[in-house]
């Protein structure tokens, strides 16, 4: 074991026995997380004590920081590397590389990049593969064209990563068509994990077809490919054949992982499945996986999304331990489900359990003050959120502040922030703000919120019709002659909206007007009769309300047996 620890006076020779056991003990527990950041603490006090570790014990150490995403500790061995004087040396600097990529510090990742006074393909690929997934597609194909031109050859991880990075460009295809046949010429179709990031990359632009027809090439199937193409198929809402794929995985006598079933799931709650989300449920039970912390919080998203908030909040009560994963699954559905100030008192009740919030979990947060116009609620944690966690507002915290002040009614306050933002306001944000000014009868305003608009989407109808309706509601008929007129020269055309419906495990897509569907007519028949009979409950509440007001005006006793 001499590889381990490095004798500075003999003294220390029981250092080297503890080195041995710090190795089996890291390659026995290296799956357990807390097994291992202790090992590598054991590991920083044995050389504070005096020992002087080997490269191979850093490089040893730096990975396992790397893939527990242990920035704290990794610091630690960077620094023992600087003290050792190993800064030249191009394994630990790879390493370090690959430490800094996972731990999504990459601006790090690039200085030591850039300070190696030689590449090899360890490097090259750490730092491909931390720019893609830090969604910098450009940054991370630059790199890979500038890796081909120094003559060092890529590996299939290189591959795999600039995939990735192909399918975070603005138009992937292109590029990713070409690094395919690339993967092609040499040799790579057999690889798994390869295959596997070619059907994301297709998935992810909407090209279903040609990953199936990778998935479905002839070559042994393993969790890694069907897990793809199943989440290709939900991506895409082919729930159906994701499902079909599931159950075939099954018949092949592949057992379905975590992941398969948070994907699945996730297309059952996007869909509103309800019925086969809990057919899925059902397996996740007798596949034991109901202990997983990702496959709970999809349940949780799926029943509420299915219109069933009481049985993901089951699946939320019989959970006993609890992430913020978890706690932002269940708050996004109280909020979505008409239960916003549930959703706040659930965030009330994870703070108090010392749960850490997070960027999406104040997302659920204020989308719950959102929806129950809670403005000054809504503002408070906005406050709380930057001065108590440190967290700098996304744009989405910030759309929803925006909203809220908007939907009440103050307008100046609403575009007092979109001026404050350090962000460019996007298409929702202003679309909101426009129907609020149609609402308030804001004219002018509404005419620069929808200048703005027709400047990022210039084709799209809802704007224009909505600045059509706030003309006309101010009598500016003019005003409103020249929008339909600016609709008829760009062609510019309103998009059918479409629904859907599960009947009998069967999904029924219509949309407005539709008339294609074989019953039709006892359909819109069954509506009219709907229409009627809410119309007719409406007026009954009305004189009920009336009679009421009436009464506690009077006095007048009410007889309770009538």
């Amino acid at each position: 074991m001499n590889g381990i620890y490095v004798q500075r006076e003999p003294k220390q020779l029981s250092l080297m026995s503890n080195g041995a056991i710090f190795v089996g003990k890291f390659v026995d527990v290296s799956a357990k997380q807390y097994y291992m950041n202790e090992m590598l603490k054991r590991f920083l006090t044995r050389v504070d004590s005096g020992a002087r570790p080997t490269k191979y014990a850093l490089c040893t150490a730096l990975n396992a920081c790397a893939k527990t995403s242990n920035w704290h500790l990794g610091l630690q061995f960077h620094a023992q590397i600087i003290l050792n004087g190993y800064e030249d040396n191009v394994i630990l600097s790879s390493a370090l590389v690959d430490f800094y990529s996972k731990c999504n510090r990459i601006e790090d990742a690039r200085r030591i990049f850039n300070y190696m006074k030689q590449h090899d393909q360890v490097s090259w690929t750490s730092i491909i593969s931390g720019y893609a997934q830090f969604g910098c597609g450009v940054e991370a194909v630059f790199l890979f064209k500038n890796m081909l031109k120094s003559d060092i050859k890529p590996n299939f991880f290189t591959y795999v990563s600039i995939i990735t990075a192909c399918s975070r460009l603005k138009e992937p295809l292109e590029l990713g068509s070409a690094v395919h046949s690339h993967v092609l010429k040499l040799g790579f179709v057999k690889n798994s994990f390869l295959i596997s990031s070619l059907i994301d990359f297709y998935s992810k632009c909407g090209i279903v077809d040609g990953a199936a027809l990778l998935f479905d090439a002839p070559m042994t199937r393993d969790n890694i490919l069907y897990n793809s193409m199943i989440a290709g198929y939900c991506q895409n809402f082919y729930c159906e054949d994701a499902l079909k794929l599931l159950f075939q995985m099954r018949e092949e006598g592949i057992n379905p992982t975590h992941f398969t079933m948070s994907s699945v799931l996730n297309a059952c709650g996007s869909l509103s499945l309800l019925r086969l989300g809990r057919q899925v449920h059902s397996l996740v039970l007798k596949k034991g996986l109901v202990s997983n912390l990702f496959v709970l919080s999809s349940l949780i998203d799926m029943y509420s999304k299915s219109g069933s908030i009481d049985d993901a909040r089951s699946v939320f009560d019989q959970t006993i331990e609890r992430n913020s994963v978890l706690w932002t699954s269940m708050i996004s559905g109280s909020a979505h489900s008409g239960r916003a100030k549930e959703g706040l008192e659930l965030f009330d009740h994870m703070v108090e359990k010392g749960c850490l919030p997070d960027h999406i979990c104040f997302t659920a947060v204020f989308t719950a003050c959102n929806h129950a116009g809670l403005l000054n609620k809504a503002v408070e944690y906005f406050d709380r959120m930057r001065k108590d966690y440190g967290l700098v507002p996304k744009l989405d915290q910030y759309a929803c502040l925006v909203d809220l002040h908007a939907r009440k009614g103050d307008l100046t306050k609403a575009i007092q922030l979109i001026d404050e933002m350090p962000f460019d306001p996007n298409c929702v944000m202003l679309s909101s703000l426009l129907s609020c000014c149609r609402t308030y009868g804001a004219v002018d305003l509404g005419r620069k919120v929808a200048c703005r608009l027709f400047q990022l989407q210039p084709d799209n109808a809802a704007a224009y019709v909505t600045m059509a309706h706030i003309y006309a509601e101010a009598g500016l008929w003019d005003e409103v002659t020249n929008i339909k007129k600016l609709i008829k020269q760009k062609g510019i055309k309103k998009s059918a909206s479409w629904s859907w419906v599960e009947v009998d495990g069967r999904v029924h897509v219509f949309l407005v007007g539709d008339m294609l569907h074989p019953k039709s007519h006892d359909i819109y028949v069954l509506l009219e009769q709907l229409n009627l009979e809410i119309k007719e409950a409406q007026s009954i509440r009305q004189e009920m309300i009336f009679s009421l007001q009436f009464a506690s005006v009077y006095r007048i006793p009410m007889d309770v047996d009538c």
